[in-house]
């Protein structure tokens, strides 16, 4: 019944979210693209084969399996919503390709970004659509069109129907790379008749760590193991690393980045740097000379963002109008996606954006792989174990705001061996980690091998 009253109210607001991705293409285009396929019209896009069986080990290895099957081939779905998960799922995406020969993905995301990130992933027969909506029909509908014999979702993307409607059509629906936050886990609860039910239809949950492990049985979740996170996996582009060490032995200053920065963050940095010019002059101390390199986190924002500085008196170049190396201003404005490896590698220290306002933070294992350490604030609940983590082991440093986070950039740069030192201890950090990936792509193919 509580099901029904939810699917009621999906229904109803379905017209507020046509009118929402109409708003959101004036910005990002991509909102507009084939909206029909976010209510379960898939006309005009491949329909999957007939699934295979899944083939057997031909070694002690959970990896080492026999040769290709034959057409018809697996179908494995996986959803990554948006640009942080479409990362995650490119590590497991290969792995499983690797344990599951022949495997066609269906991949599907809910964010004009995560669709971008996620083309890189397609290989031939491979499909990419936008998530159902989560009504019984659309659910239904992108099921009976795909056929997979498993659905991956990662990280913390769980739907009622969506759990509901895949358990009735026998299609294990797993959540991967699973994490909880103590915030989410209060939210759910206060939502318990929906989302205890959702969470306990899953087949199986590989849990980040033994904190989000206990936070998600307390929702009844099947959680099956604890893998670690699939990000660690991800390796930085090497061409993009490469030609963001070209450009700055080029350059005579550090360069200190604000990584994806949050709505209203850009203003408490502007007043912070403001404030820290203040103070140099009053002592009659010379600033330390610096780049600032600013992302923002969403590309809708990028605009604004260089109103907002240039309002405030400081010269922007933007990445967009770059050629052959950056233009000298004020402030770089990082507005391209898909390059956050140039960003941290042009960067001697970053500041983590979504930490200095109440927004949870953002993943700083990305900058660790880059050799780059972090300044965080307080608010890392999305992400706080990898951000304890990384703070035991020297690669990041907390603070209470923007103003003491200047400070310690400031003492960071002045001290060479320091730098040098978290530098070293990020990267170090970064590759002690790793091997969520193929954990999580044996258990799936282990599954899948019980349910054939």
């Amino acid at each position: 019944m509580t099901r029904l009253l939810y699917t009621l109210l999906v229904w109803l607001v379905q017209p507020l979210l046509v009118r929402k991705l109409r708003k959101r293409a004036r910005a990002e285009p991509g909102y507009g693209h084939a909206i029909e396929q976010r209510f379960g019209d898939y006309r005009g896009v491949q329909r999957a084969p007939a699934n295979a069986a899944v083939p057997t080990p031909a070694s002690a290895s959970p990896l080492a399996l026999t040769a290709p099957p034959s057409p018809p081939a697996l179908t494995i779905w996986v959803h990554a919503v948006s640009l942080g998960e479409a990362r995650a799922a490119a590590v497991l995406v290969q792995q499983l390709r690797a344990a599951l020969p022949g495997m066609r993905l269906v991949l599907t995301h809910g964010t004009a970004t995560g669709w971008e990130q996620g083309q890189a992933l397609l290989q031939p027969g491979d499909v990419q659509v936008w998530q159902p909506w989560d009504t019984p029909r659309a659910v239904q509908r992108f099921l009976a069109h795909f056929q997979p014999c498993m659905g991956l979702l990662v990280e913390t993307e769980v739907w009622p129907n969506l759990v509901h409607f895949c358990a009735q059509a026998g299609v294990p629906l797993c959540l991967v790379n699973a994490r909880m936050s103590a915030q989410s886990l209060r939210k759910a609860q206060r939502l318990a008749w929906l989302s205890r039910p959702a969470f306990a239809g899953l087949a199986a949950v590989w849990a980040q760590t033994e904190e989000d492990a206990a936070r998600l049985r307390q929702l009844s979740a099947p959680v099956h193991g604890v893998v670690g996170n699939l990000k660690f996996d991800a390796a930085p582009n090497p061409a993009q690393l490469q030609a963001a060490r070209a450009w700055r032995a080029t350059l005579d200053q550090p360069v200190v980045m604000f990584a994806s920065a949050r709505e209203g963050e850009e203003q408490l940095w502007l007043d912070a740097v403001k404030a820290q010019a203040a103070v140099y002059k009053d002592s009659g101390a010379a600033a330390q000379a610096l780049q600032w390199l600013i992302v923002p986190r969403h590309p809708q924002r990028f605009d604004a963002v260089a109103e907002l500085f240039t309002k405030a008196g400081l010269t922007v170049s933007r990445r967009s109008s770059w050629t052959d190396a950056p233009v000298p201003a004020d402030v770089w404005l990082g507005d391209s996606l898909g390059e956050m490896a140039l960003y941290f590698g042009l960067a001697d220290v970053a500041l983590l954006g979504g930490s200095f306002a109440p927004l949870g933070g953002q993943n700083l294992i990305e900058a660790a792989a880059c050799g780059c350490p972090v300044v965080m604030g307080p608010h890392t609940f999305n992400f706080a174990h990898a951000a304890q983590m990384a703070q035991a082991a020297g690669a990041a440093f907390e603070v209470d705001n923007l103003a003491q986070a200047l400070a310690r950039v400031d003492g960071l740069l002045q001290s060479g061996s320091a730098l040098a030192t978290a530098r070293k201890r990020a990267l170090g950090w970064s590759q002690s980690h790793r091997g969520a990936a193929e954990k999580t792509a044996a258990a799936v193919a282990e599954m899948l091998r019980g349910k054939s």
